[in-house]
């Protein structure tokens, strides 16, 4: 194909993107129907973006895709009266090609979406508050802001905080939501409103809550009732001390962004059905935990797993020091942007929380390395079955693309791939395949994950199952 037909087609689907844009937005705002391409949700992204997540179809797939086929699809699915759902416009299309069975496109679609054809759900959005507002309350932040508008059944109406030294506080909490060092700008506007004491991003009102105890807030007062509140300080980690939250006026739920005891640890794909109605103290687990237990759910399922260790390689946190310094943990002191670290980690052991047939199975540990987000596991496991390593990466490929575990597994089969590329993965984990290793019953994986906002999603899915909020996805069968 010559320069100028290149371009051309370039052009001739740029135009095409355009003209999603406003169909995918209406769609999100007035119907709460969120659009995606092969899970990549292209809600609010630009031309590039849904450019880019079409080619990711090529990269996995063995099919061709882009917004030329999938643009159809889209105007269909604007056509219907459908509401509450989540829409994969790229497997529809790809679907549509083997399984049309002689129906029109129109005819196709509709059959696939008729469960979600109906009135939109009109229910209260139910009130969420941030109780920290640290490196993961502020991508918890991002991720709220970005997900409300008309029908969405979740929003943040407060941030709880400890009052700091400097006088224009407001002004600097905000400053750390606008900017951040490892994942970029706030993508929207920020305006501080000292008067009411108020962050307001895109729209959305927050109001920040000084407060030195959880017991201590009245979140009435606010106007904010039956509340989930979500504890991202660290500082609560058994049911016991999470219970003060359930204390304070408004509160009705509270889930905790870190390994809990006794209570719930939940890592959403995997566990989540154990959550019940009554529960009102859970845990979202550790980032760890959450990259690594959806795909030793997958291996567990299909080929069983004997024993094995995960070595977990992580970047750097707040709780280590920038410089040598006295720590009360072991090795922690030492300056963390210099050095890898080995130190420990409860992951592996927490894995039975979730899987409980992998109780005892499994060993771990874990070297802080001198980046400063997304981390790695290796799971070096011995299996029950045999598996070569072909096979291996293809039921893997076909669990990140096909299966109820799409939103918590990703696959990359990049050979240029470092740990930067998976700064903003949604993800839970995203296997490297080409790093896989399987010779008969060993196998040796490596999963990358952006232990700051990937798990953050995960954190965002189990806030929304917990509200029920959690939009039923569509095609409900394979391909």
């Amino acid at each position: 194909m010559s320069q100028e037909l290149i371009l051309a087609d370039w052009n001739a689907r740029e135009s095409i993107a355009e003209a999603m844009i406003p169909l995918i937005g209406r769609l999100y705002r007035e119907r709460n129907v969120e659009i995606s391409v092969y899970g990549r949700v292209i809600v609010k992204r630009s031309v590039i973006d849904i450019i880019k997540a079409h080619r990711f179809v090529r990269q996995v797939e063995d099919e061709e895709l882009s917004v030329v086929d999938t643009f159809p699809v889209l105007e269909v699915v604007t056509g219907l009266d459908l509401h509450n759902a989540h829409v994969d416009i790229a497997k529809l299309a790809i679907k549509f090609r083997t399984a049309a069975e002689g129906r029109s496109l129109e005819q196709f679609v509709a059959d696939e979406l008729a469960d979600a054809i109906g009135p939109i759900d009109d229910r209260k959005p139910v009130d969420v508050v941030l109780y920290g507002f640290g490196r993961i309350g502020r991508i918890l932040a991002r991720q709220l802001v970005d997900r409300a508008g008309i029908g969405h059944s979740m929003r943040l109406r407060a941030i709880v905080v400890r009052k700091g030294k400097a006088e224009n506080d407001l002004e600097k909490r905000a400053s750390l939501l606008r900017r951040d060092s490892v994942h970029g700008s706030f993508k929207g506007t920020i305006q501080v409103d000292e008067e009411n004491q108020c962050i307001v991003a895109n729209g959305v009102s927050i109001q920040v809550i000084f407060a030195n105890q959880p017991e201590d807030v009245d979140y009435t007062q606010y106007g904010i009732q039956d509340a989930l509140v979500i504890d991202n300080t660290g500082m609560f980690r058994d049911a016991e001390a999470m219970s003060r939250h359930l204390q304070a006026k408004g509160a009705a739920k509270v889930l905790l962004t870190a390994p809990g005891k006794n209570m719930k640890n939940i890592v959403m794909g995997v566990n989540h059905l154990d959550i019940a109605p009554e529960d009102n103290i859970l845990s979202a687990a550790s980032c760890t935990t959450n990259a690594i237990v959806p795909v030793l759910k997958a291996l567990q399922d299909k080929y069983g797993i004997e024993n094995g260790h995960v070595e977990t390689v992580h970047s750097y946190t707040n709780d280590q020091n920038l410089i040598d310094n006295y720590h009360k943990g072991s090795r922690r002191g030492r300056a963390a942007a210099l050095n890898m670290v080995i130190t420990e980690t409860g992951a592996a052991k927490a894995v039975s929380k979730a899987l409980p047939e992998l109780e005892g199975k499994l060993t771990g540990n874990a070297i802080r390395v001198p980046t400063p987000n997304v981390s790695m596991a290796i799971l070096n496991l011995n299996l029950k079955s045999a598996a070569e390593r072909e096979e291996l990466n293809e039921y893997l490929r076909y669990i990140a693309l096909h299966s109820d575990l799409q939103k918590q597994v990703d696959y990359s089969n990049s050979p240029e791939a470092v740990s930067s590329d998976f700064v903003g993965s949604r993800a839970a984990g995203v296997v490297d395949a080409l790093a896989t290793i399987a010779d008969g019953n060993r196998c040796v994986l490596y999963v990358w994950y952006d232990n700051e906002y990937g798990y953050s999603c995960q954190v965002i899915r189990m806030a929304q199952h917990i509200c029920n909020t959690t939009l039923k996805p569509y095609p409900l069968s394979g391909i």
